[in-house]
């Protein structure tokens, strides 16, 4: 299975377009050891072929642009694409605008979960995939679900199942309840296997916490790529950026006894590679003392162009 980063960084990419906090300073002075990245997805084939991608952010024409794997096959016809079918983590805009850019009357086959897929059909504006070119599809949660495309299987499955997070941000002012109203399909993560050798990965871009059900199914795999959204809870408030923490957007921090650091250190995971990781974080700063915690605990960062095999 081979495996590339689209995109390592949270919503409005690194640097965001309208940050001027140090991190972001630093990218936009194009200093040495600082990547820009967009905004978080990867792209899956378990034949180098035919390609899924898992998620759709706003970036993806620029990401398809530097992706040769993704441009249209030379010897197509006109309209062509080795994207087959795309699979959503979560309704945040970050993971579903780039929908709006594989319009053009193009096939594929959207897979989320009926959360997901019920905010996306309750927005007028998602139908430019027209229903007649772009199938939807329900994922079962906990189960594993073949992705195929005009019935013929990708060779990957998909296993989805909840994690602790939140609704999307901008659905924040429609929900009601504690939590904001979130239930489960809101958020999920993804257990991605090659159906052929079996080797498996998890996604999750997005998670609150590690809980207890979270470190059983997590417990000895061999990848995993993990929300790296802030370095600790607090890192907006205190730089000035914004008035609410990690836990309050649902994301876990990096660091901390709470951190994501801390509730992987037992759980023998052989390779942790953190993505989705906002403008504000030091990590993206190559020998800063953040990276450097990062890299003594095992972990890496991802980049935009990064590959893995399976």
């Amino acid at each position: 299975m081979l495996i590339k980063i689209l995109g390592a960084a949270a919503g409005g990419g690194f640097p965001q377009w309208n940050c001027n906090a140090a991190t972001s300073r630093a990218a936009w002075s194009n200093a040495a050891g600082v990547k820009p990245c967009t905004q978080s997805s990867l792209a899956i084939s378990a034949d180098g072929d035919r390609w899924i991608l898992l998620n759709a952010s706003p970036d993806i024409r620029q990401q398809i642009a530097a992706t040769q794997a993704l441009h249209p096959r030379a010897k197509g016809t006109l309209r062509n694409s080795p994207i087959q079918a795309v699979v959503l983590t979560n309704a945040d805009v970050d993971h579903v605008a780039g929908l709006l850019s594989l319009r053009e009357r193009h096939p594929l086959t959207l897979y989320g979960s009926s959360r997901v897929l019920d905010v996306l059909a309750a927005n007028s504006i998602f139908n430019v995939l027209h229903p007649d070119h772009v199938t939807r599809r329900p994922l079962v949660l906990g189960e594993p679900n073949a992705i195929a495309h005009h019935g013929r299987d990708l060779g990957i499955t998909v296993e989805p199942f909840g994690v602790p997070g939140k609704i999307a941000l901008y659905l924040e002012d429609a929900a009601a309840g504690p939590g904001l109203g979130t239930r489960e399909g809101d958020t999920i993560g993804l257990k991605v296997t090659a159906t052929a050798t079996g080797h498996a990965f998890y996604y999750l871009p997005a998670c609150a916490a590690v809980d207890a059900g979270l470190r059983q199914r997590l417990r000895g795999s061999s990848l995993v790529f993990f929300d790296g959204t802030l370095f600790t809870d607090d890192e907006l408030v205190k730089q000035g950026l914004s008035d609410k923490t990690g836990a309050r957007m649902g994301h876990i921090s990096m660091a901390g006894p709470d951190g994501a650091m801390a509730a992987f250190a037992d759980l023998d995971v052989a390779r942790r590679i953190f993505i989705h990781i906002n403008t504000s974080n030091p990590a993206w700063i190559e020998g800063s003392p953040e990276r450097r915690e990062i890299e003594a605990a095992g972990w890496e960062i991802a980049c935009d162009g990064m590959e893995v095999r399976l």
